[in-house]
């Protein structure tokens, strides 16, 4: 069951990808790397799946699908 919207699962997608390219440009040279590096792989992963654990914990919602009426 999904509980982000369509355009928060870009946008972590996005965030996630854009914390792991640091990550890798910057690895043993700035000390955040491994937790940029972490927090990027999770924004990503929750993205591409569409569920995010702690969202739940909070009490957010799952996603209404809408039904496609014409099939």
């Amino acid at each position: 069951m999904k509980n982000l919207p369509s355009w928060e699962r870009l946008l972590r997608i996005v965030a996630g990808l854009a914390c792991l390219v640091f990550t890798a440009m910057n690895w043993g040279i700035a000390g955040l790397s491994v937790l940029a590096g972490i927090s990027g792989a999770m924004a990503a992963l929750t993205g591409l799946i569409g569920f995010c654990p702690m969202c739940a914990l909070l009490g957010r919602k799952p996603v209404a699908r809408k039904l496609d009426r014409n099939a």
